[in-house]
């Protein structure tokens, strides 16, 4: 199976700025389907990401998160060629991972 998780990564001077999306459904457990009946609630509980073996970034969501999320952030510390760990938990207990180099 492929990754839900698209990442790119780029380093700059000191600074790496990581851009990544995830394939989910993030259904909050209030939409009803067409026959009115509610979806069930599912949605990542939490995403990290791990550079060298430290968090550098760790979102605890909910279901408020909309669909397919999108995070951007920096961090400082990496270099091009670094390897760069993602991963989430969503609350079925399904998950994924996938570990990208940093351009």
């Amino acid at each position: 199976m492929a990754s839900t998780i698209r990442i790119r990564a780029i380093s700059s001077g000191d600074t790496t700025e990581v851009q990544s999306l995830v394939q989910h459904p993030m259904d909050s457990g209030y939409v009803k389907d067409a026959q009115g009946a509610l979806i069930p609630a599912h949605f990542i509980q939490q995403l990290t990401f791990e550079h060298d073996g430290k968090v550098v970034f760790l979102a605890d969501w909910g279901p408020a998160v909309s669909k397919d999320p999108y995070v951007k952030f920096s961090f400082k510390g990496a270099k091009k060629g670094d390897d760069l760990k993602i991963s989430w938990v969503d609350n079925k207990g399904a998950t994924d991972a996938i570990t990208a180099k940093i351009q």
